[in-house]
């Protein structure tokens, strides 16, 4: 079970990672602190994408069903993390975008954890 906790781990920091960088890049094609319609559009999208990706991988490594809290809390723990520092530099971190996007991407990251949590403890 340890190996599998690992794994998932390290399938949090990929996420954030490949995350990170996406954000980088493209971060300012996303991130409009001014428009209420896109923030609710990433925010809509972003909780169910999340749900779906946990509820993936919890069953493709084989976990068992009790276990996938704990897989959920591995893979968001980088987000959770990391993602604070990147809020508090946010113009060091994410220089394409406007600074005062920084509370929107924060709350973007925590919709994208509780997506996470859900996946793991919603049954259909």
């Amino acid at each position: 079970m340890f190996n599998l906790r690992v794994r998932f781990l390290v399938s949090g920091i990929g996420i954030w990672a490949a995350g990170t960088v996406a954000v980088r890049l493209f971060g300012q094609r996303l991130l409009h602190p001014a428009d209420w319609r896109a923030i609710l559009a990433l925010f809509l999208i972003s909780f169910p994408l999340m749900t779906l990706l946990v509820r993936r991988l919890c069953a493709r490594f084989g976990l068992p069903r009790a276990e996938w809290p704990a897989g959920a809390i591995s893979i968001a723990l980088p987000t959770l993390l990391l993602d604070p520092f990147s809020c508090a530099f946010f113009s060091q971190v994410f220089p394409n975008i406007a600074p005062d996007a920084a509370g929107l991407f924060g709350g973007w990251m925590l919709c994208c954890c509780a997506g996470a949590m859900a996946g793991a403890v919603w049954r259909r």
